[in-house]
C-alpha cells in the first residue's frame, strides 16, 4: 500500500511539472506572437492578379489599336520558358515612323514581390490611351509631346516570379528558376560583395542565361531607346548609372540625366527622392543590372533606375508591406505621384535631348552584332540554338581573335613586300 501510495505521488509530481511546462510554453508562444508584427498578405481589392493585369492591358489595347499595339514574345532555356509582353504606344504608326521619333522603353515588375510597379504600367497605359487624365495637365499640350514619341512598355518583366509571389512566397524577387533578372546582365557579371545573398541576388549560369533577359536584350538592341527607366520598390530615389560601382558617367551624358532627376525631384518627389548613382547612393554595389547594360552596352543616352515606393518601417519578413502601399489612399498616392513624373520625363526629353539626336546613325559593336544574330536564329530554330547562346562568350573571343590574326598576316604580307623591295639592285639609267 505505502508502495502505491508513493507511485501515484510521484506520477502527481510528473504530471503537474509536465502541465508547467506546457503551461509557459503556451504563454510564450502568446507573447512572442503578440510581440511579432503581423504580416501583410496580398489585398485583392486593390491589386490586380497577374492574369487579370495582363487582360486589363489586353482589353485595354483591343479598346484603342490607333495607338496602342501587344506583342507577347516567348523564349525557353534548358526547359524553363518564360514569356514577356511588350505593350507599344505610337500614334499615327506609318512604316519607319519609330526612328523619326523619341524612343522610351519602360520596365515594370523585374522583381516579383514588386506588385505596386506593375499597377503603374497599367495606369500609365490608362493615360496612354486616355481612358484615365492627369488632373490639371492640358490635354492639347499633352497630345502635341506624345505625338513626337514612341513608348514601348514592358508591364510584368518577371511573369513567373510574379506567380510565385501570389502563391504566398511574398518575399520572391527572383524568377521561376531563381535567378534575380537584374543580375543576370553582362556589364560586370557575377562579381559576388562580401555580403552576397544567393537567395536575393543570384545571378545565374551566365549572362543572359535566363530567357526573359534574353527577350529584353534583343528588344533593346532592335528598339534603340534614347530612355530606358527600370521601375522597382522598396525605396524612393532617382537613380541614374553605375550600380556597380561608385562613379556616374561624364561630361554631357551626367548634366542631361542630372537636370533631368533633379526637376523630377522638384515637382513630383518634393526633394525627397534619392539622386545619384545606384551604386553610390544605396550603400552597396549591385552587379550585371539591366540599367548599367543599357548605358554602357546599347548605348541609351539616358538610363535609370526609379524606386516609386518603401516603407522602412515594415519588418523585414513583412515583404510585402516593406515593398507595395496597403491601404488605399497611399496606393491612390503612388500611382498618381509617378504617372505625373513619367510624363513631365516624356515632356522633358525632347528638350533635354535635342532633334539632333534623332539624326544620329547608331555604331553596333561586334558583341552586339552577335548578340543580335544569335538570338535571331534562337528565335527561328528554337532549342537547336541553345549551345549557340551558352558559347556566346567563346564565340566573340574566336571572332576577335580571326581579326586580330587577320590584321597580323596583312601587316607581315605588306613588310615583306616592303623588304623585298627595298633589296632589290639598284640599276642605273645612265651608263657607265
Amino acid at each position: 500500500m505505502a508502495v502505491s501510495v508513493s507511485l501515484l505521488f510521484s506520477i502527481s509530481i510528473c504530471f503537474l511539472a509536465s502541465f508547467q511546462d506546457l503551461l509557459l510554453l503556451s504563454v510564450n508562444a502568446q507573447f512572442h506572437n503578440l510581440t511579432q508584427p503581423s504580416v501583410a498578405s496580398i489585398n485583392y481589392d486593390l491589386y490586380h492578379s497577374s492574369g487579370n493585369l495582363m487582360e486589363e492591358i489586353k482589353a485595354l489595347v483591343h479598346r484603342h489599336p490607333e495607338k496602342l499595339t501587344i506583342e507577347t514574345v516567348k523564349a525557353a532555356n534548358k526547359g524553363y520558358d518564360a514569356e514577356v509582353t511588350v505593350v507599344t504606344y505610337c500614334k499615327e504608326k506609318k512604316e519607319n515612323d519609330e526612328r523619326s521619333k523619341f524612343r522610351i522603353l519602360l520596365s515594370f515588375g523585374q522583381h516579383g514581390r514588386e506588385l505596386i510597379t506593375t499597377e503603374l504600367a497599367l495606369r500609365i497605359l490608362s493615360i496612354l490611351s486616355e481612358e484615365k487624365f492627369l488632373p490639371s495637365v492640358d490635354q492639347a499640350s499633352l497630345k502635341s509631346v506624345l505625338d513626337r514619341l514612341v513608348i514601348k512598355v514592358v508591364p510584368m518583366e518577371n511573369l513567373n516570379g510574379r506567380k510565385l509571389v501570389e502563391a504566398g512566397d511574398l518575399c520572391e524577387r527572383r524568377n521561376g528558376r531563381g535567378v534575380d533578372l537584374n543580375r543576370n546582365w553582362s556589364v560586370d557579371w557575377g562579381k559576388k560583395e562580401k555580403d552576397y545573398d544567393p537567395y536575393e541576388e543570384n545571378p545565374g549560369i551566365a549572362p543572359f542565361s535566363e530567357p526573359e533577359s534574353q527577350i529584353m536584350r534583343k528588344l533593346a538592341i532592335s528598339f534603340e531607346p534614347h530612355v530606358w527607366v527600370n521601375v522597382h520598390s522598396g525605396m524612393e530615389a532617382l537613380f541614374m548609372p553605375y550600380d556597380h560601382k561608385n562613379t556616374t558617367p561624364d561630361g554631357l551624358p551626367l548634366q542631361r540625366m542630372k537636370s533631368l532627376l533633379e526637376e523630377v525631384n522638384h515637382l513630383h518627389c518634393k526633394e525627397r527622392c534619392m539622386i545619384g548613382s545606384g551604386g553610390g547612393s544605396v550603400g552597396y554595389f549591385a552587379h550585371g543590372t539591366a540599367t548599367d547594360f543599357m548605358y554602357d552596352v546599347v548605348g541609351v543616352p539616358m538610363a535609370f533606375t526609379f524606386e516609386i515606393y518603401g516603407d522602412e518601417t515594415a519588418s523585414s519578413r513583412d515583404c510585402f508591406k516593406m515593398f507595395n502601399p496597403t491601404d488605399l489612399a497611399t496606393y491612390d498616392r503612388v500611382l498618381s505621384d509617378w504617372s505625373a513624373t513619367f510624363f513631365t520625363i516624356f515632356k522633358l526629353v525632347p528638350h533635354q535631348l535635342g532633334e539632333s539626336i534623332l539624326k544620329l546613325d547608331k555604331l553596333v559593336s561586334i558583341d552586339e552584332y552577335l548578340d543580335g544574330y544569335l538570338m535571331e536564329r534562337r528565335n527561328r530554330y528554337g532549342k537547336k540554338m541553345e549551345v549557340l547562346e551558352l558559347g556566346m562568350q567563346e564565340i566573340r573571343t574566336y571572332f576577335r581573335l580571326f581579326l586580330l590574326s587577320s590584321v597580323l598576316l596583312m601587316f607581315m604580307f605588306c613588310s615583306r613586300i616592303s623588304k623585298s623591295k627595298c633589296s632589290r639592285p639598284v640599276v642605273s639609267a645612265m651608263p657607265l
